[in-house]
């Protein structure tokens, strides 16, 4: 397991070493650098699991396998594509006045810190270690989303930290409810928050606490999924931070909190032996998806739009995995992978599209094909593909989600035809214009970075074509430890 501390020390070197030299020209390559080397240890890493299969180490306090070892490859891919694209991004916005020195290093240090802190959440095997990553993201999102120091930037990240504070607060509350059932059953020397040590006890740990434990860890970890009601923050934060950081946030870090509560819904499904945990996943995600639906209709700005977006997605994917069984969770985990590859590619459209109009108002974005057409169709492809239009992968995996649900759940059924409905019309309704309407663009003084959308594009679409048999088998034992 050589790999790990590479995967987990080349970020945090790289977030050192940009705090001193972030604010210089090389920077955003040297960004770049690191983000390659991150993704080049996650390549080790996986190739170890498959080769050895789950390894435990550090005292058992680092665990990987099939389910956290695609998420970790995943990271690391979007995270290096979002350093490409943020080059000439973070550059324009420099131009403009908008990024000062301190403001760089600030951006591409915390860049590196945030991807570190998404890596240790999902590879450690500690619950409490977990819990203290996914509270070092949320600070150094923070620290992301109101970098502009704009008024509008500020109440955005002052409006994250706070509702995703109470959130977290609430998972350290059920994570330490956890705790105690374990340690009735472990002892106090018995390594009660380490998960594989709970999942080998799970089934007498006292149901009671355990039932409470997941009310407040979905609700905490939800909070950083962007559930409704606690998703509130999450528009904001896209819509007021720089673009790169909307990227990862969307196509990252709500993953990797959905993670921590897939993790736990194992131990409560052992525990209980019923079904109030995917119960509880299905309420969250079908009220989800039909508010984020409707929100869509009513919104102005690009990125908030997307971002509610997000909300829709993450609801379905909270919804497969309530739903449970094999088909719905392979289900799940593909449009988690999907979902993340596609929905960055659209704010890395998206955010050269604002450039080139000077704004993030809808209204005032038209003509971009007669602009930049690369952009253009980048950002008309990547809104199609969200949508669930075939060929491309959301398409498959809202299939087989919906298919499910009307064999398992039929009343359901129809509200979520509804919202994907009205997502689809209220998206595409706006896009169009955009795209094709007269132009109010101009060019950028830097070439746009379009490689990042394209291959995302392109990774999309074959996902909804062909699965490769190694992701197949990933899919397929990681829906088997969750219970598919």
């Amino acid at each position: 397991m050589g790999a790990l501390p590479v995967l987990l020390g080349v970020p945090l070197v790289g977030a050192l070493v940009l705090a001193l030299w972030g604010q210089r020209d090389s920077a955003p390559e040297v960004n770049v650098a690191f983000s390659g080397g991150t993704l080049a240890a996650a390549v080790w890493l996986t190739a170890d699991i498959v080769a050895q299969g789950p390894t435990a180490v550090w005292a058992d306090n680092f665990y990987v396998d099939a389910l956290n070892v695609f998420l970790v490859a995943l990271t690391a891919f979007v995270g290096l594509t979002t350093a490409l694209f943020s080059r000439p991004y973070m550059r324009v916005e420099r131009d403009h006045g908008k990024m000062t020195p301190a403001r760089l290093r600030l951006y591409h240090s915390m860049y590196q810190l945030f991807n570190f802190t998404m890596l240790l959440a999902l590879t450690t095997n500690n619950l409490g270690i977990l819990w203290v990553a996914m509270e070092a993201a949320t600070l150094a999102t923070v620290l992301l989303v109101s970098i502009y120091r704009t008024a509008a930037s500020l109440e955005a990240a002052w409006k994250y930290f706070i509702l995703c504070g109470v959130g977290i607060a609430q998972a350290l509350f059920g994570t330490i409810l956890l705790y105690l059932a374990a340690e009735r059953v472990l002892g106090a020397e018995g390594g009660a928050l380490l998960w594989t040590n709970l999942h080998g006890i799970r089934a007498q740990l006292d149901p009671d606490i355990v039932s409470l434990a997941f009310v407040f860890l979905i609700l905490g970890y939800g909070t950083k999924v962007g559930l409704v009601p606690v998703h509130n923050w999450l528009p904001d934060a896209h819509a007021e931070g720089p673009t790169p950081i909307s990227a990862v946030l969307s196509g990252l870090l709500l993953n990797v909190a959905l993670y921590a509560v897939l993790r736990c819904k194992v131990l409560v499904d052992g525990a209980l032996g019923t079904h109030l945990a995917g119960n509880l996943m299905i309420g969250f995600g079908l009220l989800s998806v039909v508010a984020a639906a409707f929100f869509l209709s009513r919104q102005k700005d690009i990125k908030r739009m997307f971002a509610y977006s997000s909300i829709e997605h993450m609801g379905l994917i909270t919804f497969a995995f309530g739903l449970g069984g094999p088909i719905a969770t392979y289900a799940g985990l593909l449009h988690m992978t999907v979902h993340s590859l596609i929905k960055s590619a659209v704010f890395f459209a998206a955010g050269h599209a604002a450039q080139k109009a000077g704004t993030q108002i809808m209204e005032n974005i038209r003509g971009l094909i007669k602009v930049s057409p690369t952009v253009a169709w980048g950002l008309l492809l990547s809104s199609l593909a969200i949508l669930g239009m075939p060929p491309f992968g959301v398409f498959a995996s809202e299939f087989l989600i919906l298919t499910t649900a009307m064999r398992d759940l039929p009343w359901a059924t129809p509200l979520l035809l509804l919202a994907l409905g009205v997502a689809f019309a209220s998206v595409f309704g706006r896009v169009q214009p955009m795209v094709f309407g007269e132009t109010t663009a101009r060019r950028l003084p830097h070439s746009p970075a379009l490689l990042p959308v394209f291959a995302h594009l392109g990774l999309g679409l074959m996902l909804g074509l062909y699965i490769p048999p190694y992701l197949d088998g990933w899919y397929r034992l990681a829906a088997k430890m969750l219970g598919g």
